[in-house]
C-alpha cells in the first residue's frame, strides 16, 4: 500500500498565483507522475488559510487526484470552513473537533484534530484523546497510521519544540506506549522533514508543500528558502513495516 503524505500546503486564494499555490498544483501533477500512483493521499494540515475561498480554490486543485484524500486541521486552518468544503467527502464528522478513522485495509488511518483557534502550538482535548484510544482498542492488530498537525515529538530545534503540540502529549504518550500497532504517526507543522520516537510510535514530519527551512539544530528560524519543498511516500510492506521517500519538488530554490 502506498500513502503520498503532504503537509503545510498554505493555499491562499487572495494570491492566485503566488508560489504558495504554484508549489501546491505542482505537488499533485508530482504525485500523478508517481507510478504506481498512491492508493491514498493525507494531508497533515495547514491546508489553506482558513478562509472558505482557500478551500474551494484547493479543492479545485485536489480534483485532478482519483485516489481518497484525508485531511487534519493545522493553526492556519478553519475547522469550520473546512468541515463545510470537505465534509461530502465522507470521512469528515458533521460536529465537533474534525476525527476520524478510516479502513483502508491493510492499514487504518486515524485522523485528529490539534487545532487551538488563534494559537500556533496544539492541543488534543479529552475528546480527541478518548476518540483516538477507542479507535486503537477497536482494532488492535490492525497496522495504523495517525495523522494530526502537530507532533509531539520533542526535536532538538528551540523554535520548534516551543510550538508543537503540547496540551494532551503526556496522554498521549501513554496511549501510544500501549499499542504497538501505531505504525507512524505522520505530522507536519514544523516546515521541515524530522523523524523520532515518541512512546513505541515513530513520529514523522512531513516537509512542506510551501517552503523548506534551512537544516541544523540552531535556535533560529531560517533567514530564506534554501532548500527544496516535498512531499513523503510511505509504502507498507506486509511483514517489514514503513518504507519511506522523500520527493522533492523541483521548484522553490533561488535563483544564484
Amino acid at each position: 500500500m502506498l500513502i503520498a503524505h503532504l503537509s503545510d500546503l498554505h493555499v491562499c486564494a487572495r494570491a492566485p498565483l503566488s508560489a504558495t499555490n504554484a508549489h501546491t498544483v505542482e505537488a499533485i501533477a508530482s504525485v500523478l507522475r508517481l507510478s504506481p500512483q498512491p492508493d491514498v493521499v493525507v494531508v497533515t494540515g495547514d491546508i489553506g488559510e482558513g478562509s472558505p475561498d482557500d478551500y474551494a480554490l484547493l479543492a479545485r486543485y485536489l480534483s485532478s487526484l482519483r485516489m481518497p484524500i484525508y485531511m487534519v486541521p493545522g493553526n492556519h486552518d478553519d475547522r469550520e470552513a473546512m468541515r463545510a468544503a470537505f465534509l461530502d467527502h465522507g470521512y469528515l464528522p458533521a460536529s465537533g473537533p474534525l476525527n476520524f478513522v478510516v479502513e483502508t485495509r491493510p492499514v487504518r488511518l486515524i485522523g485528529l484534530d490539534s487545532l487551538i483557534p488563534g494559537r500556533v502550538e496544539g492541543a488534543l482535548d479529552d475528546e480527541t484523546l478518548d476518540f483516538l484510544k477507542e479507535a486503537l482498542e477497536a482494532a488492535a492488530s490492525v497496522p495504523t497510521f495517525i495523522l494530526v498537525h502537530h507532533t509531539p515529538l520533542r526535536c532538538g530545534l528551540e523554535e520548534k519544540d516551543s510550538i508543537r503540540l503540547f496540551r494532551g502529549s503526556e496522554r498521549l504518550f501513554e496511549i501510544l506506549s500501549r499499542h504497538r500497532q501505531v505504525a507512524r504517526v505522520l505530522s507536519g507543522h514544523h516546515h521541515r522533514a524530522l523523524l523520532g520516537q515518541f512512546g513505541n510510535a515513530v513520529c514523522q514530519v512531513a516537509p512542506p508543500v510551501r517552503y523548506q527551512e534551512a537544516c541544523g539544530f540552531g535556535a533560529g528560524r531560517a533567514e530564506a528558502e534554501v532548500e527544496l519543498p516535498g512531499f513523503l511516500l510511505h509504502r507498507w510492506i506486509e511483514g517489514a513495516g514503513v518504507a519511506t521517500q522523500h520527493c522533492p519538488l523541483k521548484i522553490g530554490l533561488p535563483t544564484a
